[in-house]
């Protein structure tokens, strides 16, 4: 079974709230099918200076991760080799180091560990 999962909140245009309903139901159901990483893709913004989606699924991330929801969460401009999350994420889940967007500053995703 596939330890890493992309999901792309993008699909289908929702809006945020949809997405964040999204978002919820992804995590859910893949720490019960055993997911150890979930990478999302929620776009940075057609202007290039936030995204909506990006903004909110970020805030909602880091929500969770306080209280424990997730382990952590690496936002796609810091997905290196030379960032120490990441080399975490690497260590829980080898299957990352086959992502395109390794390496590649990608604003428009976040990995999340789950």
């Amino acid at each position: 079974m596939n330890k890493y999962r992309t999901i792309n909140l993008e699909e289908g245009m929702p809006t945020s709230d949809q997405a964040i309903r999204r978002l919820t139901f992804e995590i859910n159901g893949s720490k019960r099918q055993g997911v150890v990483a979930l990478k999302i893709i929620h776009g940075f913004g057609s202007s290039g200076t936030g995204g909506k989606i990006r903004i909110e699924s970020r805030k909602y991330l880091r929500s969770l991760q306080n209280r424990g929801k997730i382990s952590f969460f690496i936002e796609g401009e810091n997905l290196s080799i030379f960032n120490e999350s990441t080399r975490r994420a690497l260590d829980i889940c080898p299957d990352i180091r086959a992502d395109r967007d390794l390496e590649r500053h990608n604003n428009g995703i976040t990995v999340i560990i789950l």
